[in-house]
């Protein structure tokens, strides 16, 4: 019996990937044991929060870096430590942000659910832009200018929102913001692989990148990455750590937080619900290390092969399979599975619950689902579980065919 059954709980088969929901990514066993051995000796938080700094600066090209409670937590912090900088009074008003610059523009076009983790440090969103291709009445996307436009007294900084066809490019927003000195907090949360976005997200100028920790690098799934100009994320940590010391007894280290530019100790900050502990910390770092060492390429071809055998269970099945490769093999290979619904005599939204409510469930990606496919994603799966899955399959689109 399995230690979800013992709850009362049936396992699932997580063909989504590393999906928050479903419980984020596998941890590799060397990043299992590196949690169980951290767990049984204690060290002072802010130290363990300064080799971390140490490790993330290196590996991100950038100043400082912290050992977040997952990227929204990244976000919040991030969000905190540019509205207060090291001020400890502002810290102490967050998220009550009444006569602070409090406002961060942002492009109209990268709106989503996850900048309430900005707004929850007491920001104001600012809107610019339009996507006038997606709304058929253009060619036009946002525009740096239109950043600087925007620009007024109550600015604090710019928030983006990162990917491989985000508009206007990076760069140009870090540009004028720069220009008026306002910072730019950068969401590269599922922006990993390329492990070359590690470092080249910052190198754009960027003041603070939020990244996940529990997706693509491994770690324990409510971890995350803040990474970027020293003061801030000095204040970031400020605000998430543990701050019942004395003064005269605190010591934390320089790189880390630079005691003499602080009139005291804050009281515990806005982010002390963000805390990390210290096998997450442990455990994101070693995870940290076999992504960048590039340990995960090493499963693209049993991956691909398990696909396959997917794709080869349903061939007499009333669907299309087609497999998306990645060139560069940073990628794990995907597989769509496209539902010709009249011959199945079901819709893909139907086959979709049928899995999920099968014994074992079995959890398709369903971001297509819409246009008929589903999506098997092989990060958590195995031989036995990719053979459950085609047969899986096969029960709910052959039954009517």
């Amino acid at each position: 019996m399995s230690i979800y059954e013992q709850f009362g709980l049936t396992p699932i088969i997580n063909a989504s990937g590393a999906v928050t929901r479903l419980g984020g990514a596998p941890m590799p066993d060397a990043v299992l044991s590196a949690f169980t051995e951290a767990a049984s000796e204690c060290v002072p938080l802010d130290h363990l929060q300064s080799k971390a700094c140490e490790i993330i600066s290196e590996m991100t090209g950038t100043e400082s870096g912290l050992a977040t409670a997952g990227a929204a937590a990244s976000l919040t912090l991030g969000a905190a430590a540019i509205l207060t900088g090291l001020d400890l009074g502002r810290m102490e008003r967050l998220p009550q942000t009444d006569g602070i610059q409090n406002e961060f523009v942002m492009a109209r076009e990268q709106r989503n659910g996850y900048d309430h983790a900005v707004r929850a440090a007491g920001a104001r969103l600012v809107e610019v832009g339009m996507n006038e291709i997606v709304s058929n009445a253009g060619v036009r996307r946002t525009e740096a200018w239109e950043y600087q436009a925007a620009f007024g007294p109550n600015t604090a900084g710019v928030l983006y929102v990162y990917g491989v066809d985000s508009r206007p490019d990076l760069r140009e927003v870090v540009e004028v913001a720069h220009r008026r000195d306002l910072p730019v907090l950068v969401d590269a949360a599922g922006e990993l692989p390329p492990r070359s976005n590690l470092k080249s997200i910052a190198a754009t100028g960027a003041d603070l990148v939020c990244f996940s920790g529990g997706k693509a690098i491994r770690g324990v799934q409510s971890t995350g990455i803040l990474c970027g100009k020293r003061e801030l994320i000095s204040a970031a940590a400020l605000q998430m750590l543990d701050m019942d010391d004395h003064w005269d007894l605190w010591e934390p280290p320089a790189n880390l937080i630079d005691k003499s530019k602080l009139p005291g100790i804050p009281r515990h900050g806005m982010g002390r619900g963000f805390k990390v502990s210290k096998e997450e910390i442990v455990a994101l770092l070693t995870a940290l290390r076999l992504f960048v060492n590039g340990d995960y390429d090493t499963h693209y071809e049993s991956s691909l092969t398990l696909l396959k055998g997917i794709a080869t269970a349903l061939e007499e099945c009333p669907v299309e399979c087609t497999i998306k490769e990645d060139p560069d093999g940073e990628r794990l290979p995907l597989l769509s599975v496209a539902i010709n619904e009249k011959a199945a005599g079901k819709s893909a939204t139907e086959i979709c619950l049928g899995l999920r409510n099968g014994r074992p469930p079995v959890y398709l990606g369903h971001g297509a689902l819409s246009e008929g496919k589903l999506t098997v994603n092989p990060l958590h799966l195995n031989a036995e579980s990719a053979a459950a899955i085609g047969e899986a399959v096969r029960e709910q689109v052959c039954a009517a065919s």
